[in-house]
């Protein structure tokens, strides 16, 4: 674990441990389907590289991201028999760096099955890829119309080795919703124009929706860094990521005085308030003003007075004063304020809470 600093404003831990038991969680209850993992967006905003790093030693060899550019900066990183497979697929033009940079494509539209088939017939060899339908989410993957032209064209897939047929549940966490079972269907019917091809369909909440959804390959993501996958149930994964904002001053204030911008909260009596040096720029959201808590000593607060850029306020008058210096650290995210929690407060997902998190934080992983 890294040495602890006191220059940042606030300390963000991420459990590398935890990462990689949520892994093999996930792995048990897919029986003999592979696990792979979607570290995109920085891996959910905790850090793609040390992330990817905990999850190929927990034995995940596939690691799904959004962009080319996220694979090529992760690709030095993992050994080579990783597979870094590109969601969107190749930008126009950039086809040929896939191959440089051994990377995987998603295929989701005719004009990448057309650009991929013509990469394959110029290096006269048969290119890896993952081809995506869309059975609901009006995303991305081929359209029943793109569909049909697969249909009547023998040479849709000329050169193009299809590794997965794919396509991503609209409402997974919700697992009595119709549309599960609809997508399903869907995807089983349209497996048939490739009845040979390994299939992957279940996303976090997917894995808890049974075997029929599972096929050869899942790529959870929220799921393996703490997210609930399953709504309204409890949550059966580890807390990943750990965040303590360090005290910048506390302050008496007299009855009846503001705090913050607009003065949207105002004492009733004479109150203790906390500067906390964390604000929006480092992802705790504004939706937060007024609704937001945080603990000190396992004791919760009230976050009061709107979220600033670098700071929130907080109502510290129950805290006894030893435990208020300045430079203490009050924790904001942790197994009992959790990601979903502090997003429920902000009217969000885990999900986002997780994506918003700053840079600023100084970063420590177990």
């Amino acid at each position: 674990m890294q040495e602890m600093t006191g220059r940042s404003g606030a300390v963000l831990r991420v459990d590398l441990q935890a990462v990689q038991n949520n892994y093999r969680l996930l792995s048990q209850k897919l029986g003999k389907a592979q696990c792979g993992a979607a570290v995109k967006a920085d891996a959910y905003g905790l850090g793609a590289i040390p992330v990817s790093g905990a999850l190929y030693a927990a034995g995940c060899r596939h690691f799904f991201v959004a962009h080319l550019e996220e694979a090529i900066s992760l690709r030095p990183h993992l050994p080579s028999d990783a597979r870094l497979i590109v969601m969107h697929g190749s930008p126009v033009g950039y086809e040929a760096e896939f191959l440089e940079h051994g990377c995987m494509p998603v295929l989701n539209s005719l004009a990448q099955v057309s650009a991929w088939r013509a990469l394959a017939k110029q290096q006269q060899r048969a290119l890896p890829a993952i081809v995506q339908f869309d059975t609901g989410m009006a995303r991305m993957g081929l359209s029943a119309q793109e569909v049909e032209v697969w249909r009547n064209d023998a040479d849709f897939l000329e050169g193009i080795q299809v590794e997965y047929l794919m396509s991503h549940l609209v409402s997974a966490e919700d697992a009595s919703h119709p549309v599960n079972a609809m997508q399903l269907a869907r995807f089983n019917d349209l497996r048939g124009l490739l009845p040979q091809a390994k299939a992957s369909l279940a996303n976090s909440s997917g894995v808890f929706l049974g075997a029929a959804y599972h096929f050869d390959l899942a790529r959870p993501g929220a799921a393996l860094y703490g997210v609930a996958p399953v709504a309204g149930q409890a949550n059966p994964m580890q807390a990943v990521a750990y965040l303590q904002g360090r005290i910048i001053q506390v302050r008496e204030i007299p009855p009846d005085t503001g705090v913050g911008y607009g003065s949207t909260w105002r004492s009733r009596d004479t109150a203790k308030i906390a500067t906390v040096a964390v604000g929006y720029a480092d992802g705790w959201m504004r939706s937060l003003s007024n609704r937001g808590v945080a603990q000190i000593g396992g004791q919760e607060v009230p976050l009061v007075g709107n979220v600033s850029m670098d700071t929130i306020t907080l109502d510290v008058t129950a805290i006894a004063d030893s435990e208020l210096q300045e430079g203490a650290l009050v924790d904001l995210l942790s197994a009992s304020n959790t990601v979903d929690q502090v997003a429920a407060r902000a009217g969000t997902i885990g999900y986002e809470i997780l994506t918003s998190l700053g840079h600023r934080y100084q970063r420590v992983y177990r």
